[in-house]
């Protein structure tokens, strides 16, 4: 499936970090193209979380490369994962509850007028903007972001990564805790962004949202990667036992 479609966006190559003498990671090479989204599973304790965060800066590994478009990155912390336009999600979704979307969407980087004030208005007007694009149906843009339900804060979150350039999206379990029709919603803002050509890890438990969501599956077990399949060559049995057994499933292998 990647054979013919040039450059990685993200290629983790060789990566192995310990910490107190137990490899957490264990030489795990994994890539992400423009457009894709690829799910990394495993048991707590597998090593995903471990691995994904040498991308997004919190981690530094003991050994192996990234690169970013095929260009050898150094990623030291969080400003540099910023910097090569890598934008974590996290469950908690890091948002102000007291804020509006606009406020939220700037927070930290907020417009100013030419007199040096806050410029609300043009914040708004970029808020209204980018979720015209993400997710059309949002229209709660003067209420604190703690009125609204968690697949539109999962949007506000999304629409300040995209609004700042994230071409790579790292989101961590987006639908938990949500109900079907938000769980929905997510999905529709994930293809949206596939559409405009980001690339997306996906730490995820949930197989059926795999499944649904993702293109290919990455499955690490005690630090080690058991291998990563196409969604659509395999099935939920085949994820669950490499999840559980470790092993890859035979037509993939």
């Amino acid at each position: 499936m990647t054979q013919d479609r040039g450059t990685p966006l993200v290629e983790l190559r060789d990566i192995s970090i310990a910490f107190g003498g137990i490899k957490a990671v264990d030489h795990v090479t994994v890539d992400l193209y423009p457009g894709e989204v690829v799910g990394l599973l495993g048991h707590n304790g597998a090593g995903k979380s471990t691995l994904i965060k040498c991308l997004s800066g919190a981690y530094q590994a003991d050994s192996g490369e990234i690169f970013i478009n095929g260009q050898k990155a150094s990623i030291q912390n969080p400003r540099d994962a910023r910097a090569y336009n890598i934008e974590t999600i996290y469950q908690t979704l890091a948002l102000a509850d007291n804020l509006d979307a606009a406020s939220n969407l700037f927070l930290g980087r907020e417009l100013v007028t030419p007199m040096g004030f806050v410029d609300e208005a043009r914040m708004e007007a970029e808020t209204r903007k980018i979720m015209a694009r993400l997710n059309p149906n949002f229209r709660k843009f003067n209420v604190p972001v703690s009125a609204l339900s968690g697949g539109q804060r999962q949007s506000v979150a999304i629409a300040r990564a995209v609004y700042f350039n994230a071409r790579i999206l790292i989101m961590d379990e987006p639908t938990a805790a949500l109900g079907p029709h938000e769980t929905q919603m997510v999905a529709e803002l994930i293809e949206e962004l596939k559409r405009q050509g980001l690339g997306i890890f996906l730490i995820e438990h949930d197989i059926h949202n795999v499944m649904k969501l993702c293109d290919r599956a990455s499955v690490m077990k005690n630090g080690q990667l058991v291998g990563t399949v196409n969604v659509d060559e395999v099935t939920d049995d085949d994820i669950l036992g490499m999840i559980i057994l470790g092993k890859k499933p035979e037509k993939a292998a």
